[in-house]
């Protein structure tokens, strides 16, 4: 079910309450209601379609996720939720397969927020989550609004986390394992390196404790091949001769590696 009471209007801070097709706030400000059900809370006049990832990126990475590659991290996940009951804030939360999986739990008061329209759309239309197009480096929610925070792979801005989260409340952030998708890599490059596993350093919140996550897979297809190097940084770094070798594999068996770090707000 989706709630609106934590938002927070962008351009004055005023809370935001439904009216009819939109958001608004005392001061007057609006925001159109998207019919999948999100709402767009960027700030800059350009387009949400013309900023973060783009519309084949995010249906890549809904193709490819839907397909379970990447199901021990997402229960791994829903796990560490199990029996509580509070809200919940995906940051950078793409098409929303995680955050979906979050908000299947009843207990939960899911929100999700991306900087990309098309990735929030495909998030909404999930279904469970309250879906917002906003910055990472201002989130337009309240203060210690949020009792949990979620955080893949995306820059780690630790003042705005500290903000949004309840004292004593934890951020749950995921960095790849030293050897995640190292087959891919070998295929690629005639030297791969490792990665280099680095926490991100924060003076707000306190890193309490780490698990790791390992399995290996099997991409069964060129396409799924194609889909896992279109989510990756490689990807942007990746000569064309280089890329022509996953058009050349049929299948794929590479390690998968995920670290969950979790930091607590004193």
């Amino acid at each position: 079910m989706k709630h609106f009471d934590l938002l927070r209007c962008p351009v004055c801070g005023g809370a935001l309450s439904p009216r009819e097709n939109a958001l608004a706030c005392p001061a007057g400000h609006s925001f159109d209601m998207a019919r999948e059900g999100y709402v767009n809370l960027l700030r800059s006049s350009k387009r949400g379609d013309r900023m973060g990832d783009s519309r084949d990126s995010a249906r890549s990475r809904r193709s490819f996720l839907d397909k379970g590659y990447y199901s021990l991290l997402r229960d791994a996940l829903t796990g560490l939720f199990e029996g509580r009951r509070g809200t919940v804030l995906d940051i950078c939360c793409g098409e929303g397969y995680y955050t979906s999986a979050l908000s299947a739990n009843p207990m939960l008061d899911v929100y999700g927020f991306d900087l990309s329209r098309e990735m929030v759309r495909l998030a909404s239309r999930r279904g469970g989550a309250t879906c917002f197009v906003a910055n990472l480096a201002d989130i337009p929610v309240a203060d210690g609004s949020f009792d949990w925070a979620v955080h893949l792979f995306a820059p780690f801005h630790e003042r705005e986390f500290a903000r949004v989260l309840k004292s004593g409340g934890t951020l749950y952030s995921v960095v790849p394992g030293s050897r995640h998708l190292w087959a891919l890599k070998a295929l690629l490059y005639d030297t791969p390196y490792p990665n280099d596993e680095e926490l991100p350093a924060s003076s707000l919140l306190r890193l309490k404790d780490t698990r790791k996550l390992a399995a290996e897979v099997t991409l069964r297809s060129p396409q799924d091949i194609e889909e896992v190097f279109r989510m990756t940084p490689y990807c942007y770094h990746t000569s064309q001769r280089d890329r022509d070798k996953l058009c050349a594999t049929e299948s794929l068996t590479t390690e998968i590696e995920f670290i969950i770090a979790a930091y607590e707000k004193p």
